[in-house]
């Protein structure tokens, strides 16, 4: 919406942002013509979807494959208990939330899993990307994406008590790969599961990549960092590093060579344990969409099933399979993906 001073209502909405001499009026207007694509809406995603609106980013698209469990409410500030009673995806919810808080912005949910086949469909037209996902194979996606199309991404991670950002400027910085060649092994970095989360350290990630997002987003890129920052919240611990060293160096798999094996589809499984949830998603080989409908019928007999529009779930003594319209199944109660084929064969079919 734009600024203007016959629209006494935007005015006094972001009064207090605008008097910040280094965004302005003209800022504000420049973030009110702006586009953000929010990737994952979990504990990060919902805090920087949140900011960005509440800032007046015109249009922000929030890309989510999963739905809300009471464990999110911890640290996912945006929802609640009813949002979890109602068994909504999370970005289903998190449009729902944000309307009511800001319905100049239009907010755009989308329940799917960010792959190499969607990711130019679903960043067309943003004019930045955030981070707020939970694993490494989504993120070299993105910066495979980002170096290839120029777009800018704030890329964010919390362990613990312990967080780290990081703004790429394709052309510019170092990038993620710059930093890390490839995904942690499995075993070998600490996850949410063995180290657990701190609110307060996803809170304060999620303020610096919003941050950094409405500085790209409000013509303001010269004020981002050029700098990995890495705190923690426990030890009262805060640094910096300078990457300029490995951009300079030319060796990058991305942005020295622009090798984009993520982007291309060479790397990338159909299959993911989800950090901290005992639950596996499987990910069909080609499109499907699938009548939950039809479904919920044929699984009665064997499962507790709830269905709405967005999802289905059926619950099993020992497993609780959730079934999306793309084909797309979350099973929990096991972290074992081989185990998660086997029961998702049984009750859904091959």
């Amino acid at each position: 919406m734009p600024l203007d001073d016959t629209n006494a209502d935007s005015l006094d909405r972001y009064s207090r942002q605008v008097r910040f001499a280094p965004l302005g009026e003209e800022g504000q207007q420049r973030l009110a013509q702006s586009s953000a694509l929010v990737v994952g809406c979990g504990a990060l995603g919902s805090a920087i979807a949140n900011t960005l609106v509440r800032s007046g980013v015109g249009r922000v698209r929030i890309v989510d494959r999963d739905f809300l469990e009471l464990s999110n409410l911890q640290r996912q500030v945006l929802y609640d208990e009813a949002d979890v009673a109602a068994g909504l995806p999370k970005a289903i919810a998190a449009a729902r939330k944000l309307t009511s808080i800001n319905s100049t912005v239009t907010v755009e949910p989308i329940v799917a899993d960010v792959t190499h086949k969607n990711i130019a469909d679903l960043a067309d037209g943003c004019d930045a990307i955030v981070d707020g996902t939970d694993n490494f194979e989504v993120r070299f996606l993105l910066n495979d994406y980002s170096l290839s199309s120029g777009a800018p991404w704030v890329y964010g991670g919390v362990i613990g008590s312990e967080g780290q950002c990081m703004t790429i400027l394709p052309g510019e910085t170092a990038c993620l790969a710059c930093l890390l060649a490839e995904p942690p092994p499995p075993g070998v970095s600490p996850t949410c599961d063995t180290a657990g989360v701190l609110g307060p350290a996803v809170n304060m990630v999620a303020a610096v990549q919003a941050a950094e997002a409405m500085k790209l987003l409000s013509g303001n890129t010269e004020a981002t960092s050029r700098k990995l920052t890495i705190f923690d919240l426990w030890r009262n611990t805060m640094r910096q590093v300078d990457l300029t060293k490995l951009k300079e160096s030319g060796a990058c798999r991305a942005c020295g060579e622009r090798d984009f094996v993520w982007l291309d589809g060479r790397r990338g499984s159909k299959s993911a344990v989800l950090c901290g949830r005992n639950a596996v998603q499987l990910r069909p080989d080609g499109e499907q969409q699938l009548d939950l409908e039809t479904l919920a019928d044929s699984l009665e007999t064997v499962a507790d099933v709830v269905v709405n529009e967005f999802l289905l779930r059926a619950e099993t003594d020992k497993y609780t399979i959730t079934l999306f319209p793309d084909g797309r199944a979350i099973i929990a109660g096991t972290d074992d993906i081989a185990v998660a084929r086997s029961v998702f064969a049984q009750l859904v079919g091959a």
